[in-house]
């Protein structure tokens, strides 16, 4: 059992917490930046029906959206070192943050694949089709008829996938990241105050929730306001 309530510790213990936010946020940004990246890589195949890169694209995206995370940094902090082992390469000193941001981003680019190819799929075809009867290549077709639409779709998803993101970093605690979660364990865990402890981890998450869905409102209010439409 822990130690009687005291709400001293709870404000004691949120600004201890506070100095470990950069790490949460640096795992968040890194994942969602390479997710981006390996999501864009991966919907081309599934939207322009590639051959076994599409079926591959498939395989990943089922992957790393039907295993738990928490399997997944498993598999990624033990996993990674061995094969790499196996060509000479010792990674067994790495820093786990490195296979905790892997992790992350190639988990949140297989939900963004999705993302991606239905918010390309969403705008209409015959805009694409005037575009060319105006004589305009496919890229450029893409970037100023699809693209500014598909970014006003996407918005919203992709801001749920950031507060998401940001919530799953408690697991990287378990191989050893000393982020918010991290840091709160072992503080209740020295000090048997477990009840203060987690409730002024529960304060940051949602202050940090609060403030990335107030900042994602507004981004999408002025998208709209601006309209993004077609050029």
């Amino acid at each position: 059992m822990g130690a009687p309530f005291e709400f001293s510790y709870v404000i004691d213990y949120f600004v201890k917490l506070l100095p470990t936010i950069s790490t949460t946020l640096l795992i968040v940004v890194s994942a969602m930046v390479l997710g981006l990246i390996i999501s864009s890589i991966a919907a081309l195949p599934q939207m322009y029906n590639i051959p076994v890169l599409k079926q591959l694209s498939k395989l990943y995206v089922s992957f790393f959206r039907g295993t738990p995370i928490l399997i997944q940094l498993f598999l990624f902090y033990y996993g990674v070192p061995e094969i790499l082992g196996l060509f000479g390469i010792n990674a067994n000193r790495a820093p786990a943050i490195y296979f905790v941001i892997m992790t992350y981003s190639l988990n949140s680019g297989a939900f963004m694949v999705e993302m991606i190819r239905a918010s390309v799929a969403s705008v209409d075809r015959g805009q694409v089709e005037a575009a060319y009867a105006m004589g305009m290549s496919g890229p450029q077709a893409f970037f100023r008829i699809v693209l500014p639409q598909a970014y006003v779709t996407a918005l919203p998803i992709f801001a749920n996938m950031v507060i998401g993101s940001l919530k799953d970093t408690s697991l990287a605690f378990s191989v050893g990241v000393m982020e918010m979660t991290g840091k709160s364990s072992t503080l209740a865990t020295i000090s048997r105050h477990f009840i203060e402890a987690y409730i002024s981890l529960a304060l940051i998450y949602f202050v940090l929730s609060f403030v990335l869905e107030r900042v994602f409102g507004v981004l999408e209010r002025k998208v709209q306001k601006r309209g993004f439409a077609p050029i």
